[in-house]
């Protein structure tokens, strides 16, 4: 199967400025490809490349097997980028549908404007709304083509928490249907459970990339809690903390500590036991990888 975006030697450059260094990605159909990074890092960039939006100084692009600049790759795409704007004088309706036209297959406008909770602001005209009423439109918009792959830069920036799940809910539904997405986000909380691989980027050069699953074991550490009434010695232990009766580890070989602390002679309760979060893996990846440096 032909990925979904291929990108071979990617270079872009402000002035002196290297915004995007050599960068080599391949997204798979189906798959949802988040772009990881701080701030300046080049993720907004390297999504403006994928689209078309920039031309690059280097390298090469393909989407579906076509040139992003392709009518091809333009009707395949959607996007929503970090800031939107519409003509204040159309409603939410006349927008959907100057969109919509230009597309061969949209997207039917009532799943949309039920989808992006717009009920109550079909008919309005745009140009008094908040942000996050203009973000939901806008996300409602980077569906609306039903292209088979949508770029997402910082897609819940100001949405409500309520607004956010039932974005995710429906890109999920997305996903399940055969689309792709390119996702840029700080909320690393709301991408674990949807992202089928993360790439993390920073000066333009790929720092770390692979599945959440890889990316947690590539750590290979375990956080146990328990609730006792002193705590035990265990070892394997990279840190612990004993708090109001709670006690926190983290280890290196979650089986072995268990074990220990089975046969310790400490009651304890409450157990949990669980991988490092998506944030803690990257953190601790990306930390070690410096100080090697």
């Amino acid at each position: 199967m032909i990925p979904a975006i291929s990108i071979t030697g990617l270079t872009k450059n402000y002035g002196k400025i290297c915004a995007v260094s050599d960068l080599n990605l391949e997204v798979g159909q189906g798959d949802a490809y988040c772009l990881l990074g701080p701030n300046g890092a080049g993720k907004s960039t390297t999504l403006n490349l994928m689209l078309g939006l920039t031309k690059a100084d280097a390298g090469s692009i393909q989407l579906f097997g076509n040139s992003p600049h392709s009518i091809a790759a333009r009707n395949a795409t959607g996007n929503v980028a970090q800031d939107n704007d519409f003509p204040p004088n159309l409603t939410v309706l006349e927008v959907l549908e100057l969109v919509r036209c230009h597309y061969p297959s949209p997207r039917p406008i009532d799943e949309l404007i039920e989808n992006f909770g717009l009920e109550q602001l079909a008919n309005r005209l745009t140009g008094g709304f908040s942000g996050g009423q203009r973000r939901r439109l806008a996300l409602a918009l980077a569906f609306a083509g039903n292209g088979k792959i949508v770029f997402l830069d910082e897609p819940t920036t100001g949405l409500d928490s309520k607004t956010r799940k039932r974005f995710w809910e429906y890109s999920s539904q997305y996903l399940k249907q055969g689309g792709t997405l390119v996702v840029t986000t700080h909320h690393l909380d709301e991408i674990e459970s949807i992202a089928s691989r993360i790439c993390l980027i920073d000066q333009g050069k790929v720092k770390l990339e692979g599945s959440v699953g890889e990316i947690q074991q590539r750590l290979g550490q375990k956080y146990i809690q328990f609730v006792c009434d002193r705590p035990p010695e265990l070892s394997p232990v990279l840190q612990s903390s004993f708090e109001d009766g709670l006690c926190k580890i983290v280890t290196s070989n979650g089986d072995e500590t268990i074990r220990q602390l089975v046969h310790s002679g400490v009651a304890f309760s409450n157990l949990e036991i669980r991988n490092a979060s998506l944030e803690e893996a990257i953190e601790k990846l990306t930390s070690v990888k410096e100080k090697a440096g």
